[in-house]
């Protein structure tokens, strides 16, 4: 096992990777094509400006999640928005109808894994954040 172990960095990767590309290819048709998508979200009763929201997440928010950068605070956002997606427009079959929330219950899991677990060591955030490069607020250099 630590062998697999060892490989998390790049499981994290690949995990960010896969969620990153299929969010921006759902969500990039919301932002170059709004008034196609508006009628849509209506008839599920969510404000036609939630279009454009949902665009913005979904482009941002992967491209954050590819990078690495704010990966916890996206990835919350996107299983925040999967999870009503599920709820608004893919539950009219009842909880039993797993074939028709699958898909965003998959990334609603995936996503809120991630923002539990972080990015892992081949991101941003790391390099930023938790690698130790930079010394923390109120503690000055070079001093234990």
């Amino acid at each position: 096992m630590t062998r697999l172990n060892a490989l998390q960095p790049v499981g994290l990767l690949v995990l960010r990777l896969a969620l990153g590309i299929i969010f921006i290819w759902h969500g990039y048709p919301k932002l170059t094509h709004p008034n196609a998508m508006q009628g849509f979200f209506v008839q599920h009763g969510l404000p036609g400006y939630f279009v454009t929201l949902a665009g913005v997440l979904e482009v941002f928010g992967g491209g954050l999640i590819i990078l690495g950068f704010l990966t916890r605070i996206a990835a919350l956002l996107l299983a925040i928005e999967m999870a009503v997606a599920i709820w608004r427009v893919h539950s009219a079959g009842g909880y039993l109808a797993v074939h028709n929330y699958e898909f965003p219950l998959t990334l609603a899991a995936a996503c809120f894994a991630l923002a539990t677990v972080g990015a892992g060591r081949l991101s941003a955030d790391y390099a930023l954040y938790e690698s130790g490069a930079r010394p923390r607020p109120g503690k000055p250099k070079g001093k234990p």
